[in-house]
């Protein structure tokens, strides 16, 4: 199918009657706590300075990765055979399936959400309920896909926690820090040139921190040791609830193609 059409159908899904193409920034992605691209005079001013370089990062207490009492996972294998056997936290007890990650492992782009859901629970994958088709339709808009083997078009997608957690509740601190230690294996291994954290809970847990998301969004943060930016959007579940902001997410979108159009850091 030609690639304009399915851009103009996945735009369409979003709410959005036009794209007109904008040049790409060659502007490299900058180290530090706070990482962004030249911003409006107007826009407000980046929450990342505020925040202690440790709120950007793993803590450190999460550097023995998987406890003593198992073998730390040595491939992907390994690591999806740990997280389906887990019981490291209370939503072990409550959960039909772990939910690992979906997408090729060598993907640029690494999309993490708070937690699984009914659907995501039932089927094991990430994102598939009503807020998945419009992360599909989303990625698909920028010529990305969690299907797609191209590594210039592949996208990776997990979870802050891979169980879901009852009632659809948010993750709570400790579930987050006992698969925390799974997700910086996946962050690790994968190696992805920008993570795209969907809503509040997701990138409050990520960066652990208690900034609001219209604090968060906007600037470019970086996690763990090989100081991978992050960028927060909106979640797909709350722009099917406020489709007035979905005009900012496309925003948000455009620069994610942006920066992986760029050279690399």
């Amino acid at each position: 199918m030609n690639r304009s059409l399915v851009r103009r159908r996945a735009l369409a899904a979003l709410g959005i009657e036009t794209w007109q193409r904008r040049g790409i920034s060659s502007r490299a992605v900058q180290t530090g706590i706070a990482l962004r691209e030249a911003t409006p005079a107007n826009a407000p001013a980046p929450v990342a300075a505020t925040l202690a370089p440790q709120a950007v990062s793993a803590p450190p207490a999460q550097a023995a990765l998987i406890p003593s009492a198992r073998e730390r996972p040595q491939d992907w294998d390994g690591l999806a055979a740990a997280v389906a056997g887990c019981t490291l936290c209370k939503l072990c007890k409550t959960r039909s399936h772990t939910v690992f990650g979906v997408g090729a492992r060598d993907a640029p782009l690494m999309v993490i959400g708070e937690g699984p859901g009914a659907d995501e629970d039932a089927q094991g994958e990430p994102f598939v309920g009503r807020a998945g088709k419009l992360l599909d339709e989303m990625l698909r808009a920028i010529g990305r896909s969690r299907r797609e083997s191209s590594p210039d078009r592949s996208v990776y997608i997990a979870n802050v926690v891979k169980c879901r957690p009852p009632g659809n509740r948010e993750p709570q601190p400790d579930e987050v820090e006992a698969c925390r230690p799974y997700l910086d294996l996946q962050i690790r291994w994968l190696r992805p040139r920008l993570i795209l954290a969907l809503g509040r809970v997701a990138a409050q847990r990520l960066l652990s921190t208690d900034a609001p998301l219209s604090k968060l969004r906007g600037p470019l943060y970086e996690y763990g040791p090989d100081h991978t930016p992050v960028l927060v959007s909106y979640h797909p579940a709350y722009l099917l609830r406020s489709p007035s902001e979905k005009a900012k997410s496309w925003q948000d979108l455009k620069r994610v193609h942006r920066l992986l159009s760029s050279p690399s850091p």
